[in-house]
């Protein structure tokens, strides 16, 4: 281990998320995850030790860092103290780099970042956090079929609205079967998916303001406090009120 990874090790006892529009950032100890299924991108490093991901047939593969696509159901488990993980909307370019920097693929999985050992630290402030998702992400331009993009976008600028999925379509000028289709091919993801992703991030963004569970949930199109961390457990695999206890810091850059 390098004197970097070494000297951030301590910093891991206080966990803490970063959200920017679209993404998330976790710097913290393993939290013993259940096995859950994302609706984005979550690329991983461990910086002490490996991780481990295993998928329902029982496979486990093991590295330093890890890319976990869109629904798949898995278990990632940090055999070290601590590690950093972000969370990559399927819509953005930098989801699209992280993909295409992965040496290689374990099936769905891919592993060997080529600045896994650049990444074995743990970011104390927003300036490190931000700089820790450039080299893991580096935002390069990406371009999606626009009405899926104008889809997308209209679920960010309004995420406690649901708005049909025919609606969207005939916005778009698609059957609803084709739209529905086409969103999934572009974005990697469901549009059901893609829409709690958009409420997490933005109930997050409430908690992070002062909110509370009940008016996050409000803010964010949930129907209560449980069914957003119903939501919250299923995608990050543990609930939000276990993860608030343990003293998280939450920031919006």
């Amino acid at each position: 281990m390098g004197a970097e990874a070494a000297s951030a090790l301590p910093q891991t006892c206080c966990p803490t998320v970063w959200i920017w529009p679209g993404e998330a950032l976790y710097a913290g100890p393993s939290l013993n995850l259940a096995p859950h299924s994302g609706s984005v991108w979550c690329f991983a490093i461990g910086i002490d030790g490996p991780l481990t991901v295993t998928t329902p047939d029982g496979t486990t593969r093991e590295g330093t860092s890890v890319l976990i696509p869109p629904r798949l159901t898995h278990q990632l488990v940090c055999l070290g103290r601590g590690l950093v993980s972000c969370y990559l909307e399927p819509t953005s370019a930098r989801a699209e780099a992280c993909r295409h920097k992965m040496s290689g693929w374990i099936g769905e999985i891919g592993v060997g970042h080529p600045a896994e050992q650049r990444l074995r630290f743990t970011p104390a402030d927003d300036e490190s956090a931000s700089g820790w998702l450039d080299l893991a992400a580096p935002a390069a331009q990406r371009t999606i079929d626009p009405r899926i993009a104008a889809a997308a976008r209209r679920i960010r600028e309004d995420p406690a609205t649901t708005v049909p999925s025919s609606e969207l379509a005939a916005e778009a000028g698609l059957s609803e079967s084709r739209f529905l289709h086409l969103f999934r091919d572009e974005l990697g993801t469901s549009l059901r998916r893609y829409r709690i992703w958009v409420r997490l991030v933005h109930a997050g963004t409430a908690i992070a303001a002062g909110a509370n569970m009940t008016e996050a949930a409000m803010k964010s199109g949930f129907a209560s406090p449980s069914h957003l961390s119903d939501r919250f457990k299923t995608t990050f695999g543990l609930s939000a009120s276990r993860l608030l206890a343990t003293g998280l810091k939450v920031k919006t850059p």
